[in-house]
């Protein structure tokens, strides 16, 4: 189908206006141009309990509903190509999950390359999740049930963590992958397919990695791309979302099908019109709307 008609206006508009790529821009450039861009999704929703915290030595912004005790986590790895991104472009996704869910969510600021390439993010993420478990009850939550969620390459953490969490023990009740970025070996055919014109581009995804991928880091790594990892039994189960006009579409799509190959409960939802980064447009395109709502019912179903 064609792109989704809403979504192709805000394109045509972002086209017109002109402007740099993110890598004519450069690094602190790019940073500012993304939550710019934010704006687009629209006011962010009220919510009683927003609190600026510090996970395992991570940054991190706390979202509830309420002060009541016992409740599922959600820990959110924001999107950005591990170099651009922050707590305040995940603001607007964190309230709805929050409120959608009643969950505590937390929203991690994991270091960003180039100052801090790989691995660095990983790192972070697992620290962060050690910590939540540990002190799980002193912000609220219950240690019991936790999930992990991000978009693009805050999807690529979560799976990361979720495989560092099956290795290790940890309990992990359910991940959210929203167009994950599994393959940084760039070699899956929607990324020629779809790398231009659809806001991100493939050239963009070869300025990220070369950015995040330095010294000459392997991108078959599992821990950079969780799509190579051996084996993937026992994993938490998962929704992974993607979108049809996006580069990421085909290994978001494949690592769906090693999950549940490997016996892993796994729902993939493709949604078609769609670009990579439509998850928190919800003030624009309706089929943001439907994501995030299939998303907090598979939450609540996992968490609940």
């Amino acid at each position: 189908m064609p792109v989704d008609p809403a979504i192709q206006t805000m394109l045509d508009q972002l086209a017109e206006a002109g402007g740099p790529t993110l890598e004519q821009a450069g690094v602190e450039q790019a940073r500012e141009m993304i939550r710019m861009l934010a704006v687009l999704e629209g006011d962010p929703a009220p919510l009683e309990r927003v609190e600026d915290i510090e996970v395992g030595g991570v940054a991190a912004r706390l979202y509830a509903t309420g002060s009541g005790g016992a409740r599922p986590i959600l820990v959110w790895i924001h999107g950005g190509g591990w170099v651009i991104g922050d707590l305040e472009t995940a603001d607007r996704t964190c309230r709805k999950l929050a409120i959608g869910t009643d969950a505590i969510v937390i929203s991690l600021d994991y270091r960003l390359a180039p100052e801090h390439p790989f691995p660095a993010g990983p790192d972070d993420c697992v620290a962060a999740l050690a910590w939540i478990i540990d002190h799980a009850a002193e912000i609220g939550g219950d240690r019991s049930r936790i999930a992990l969620g991000g978009d693009s390459a805050g999807g690529n953490l979560s799976a990361i963590t979720a495989l560092h969490a099956r290795d290790n023990g940890i309990p992990l009740r359910f991940q959210l992958l929203v167009y994950p970025a599994t393959d940084l070996t760039l070699s899956s055919a929607s990324i020629d397919e779809n790398g231009e014109g659809y806001l991100l581009t493939k050239e963009s995804m070869v300025w990220f990695t070369g950015h995040y991928l330095t010294g000459g880091t392997d991108p078959k790594d599992p821990r950079v791309s969780p799509l190579y990892t051996d084996d993937l039994t026992g994993v938490a189960p998962a929704l992974v979302i993607t979108a049809e006009f996006d580069p990421l579409r085909d290994e978001g799509e494949a690592y769906a099908e090693r999950l549940k190959d490997a016996g892993v409960p796994v729902t993939l939802r493709r949604f078609d019109g769609q670009i990579h980064g439509f998850y928190p447009l919800g003030s624009i395109t309706e089929g943001a709307n439907e994501a995030i709502a299939l998303s907090i019912a598979a939450l609540k179903a996992a968490l609940n």
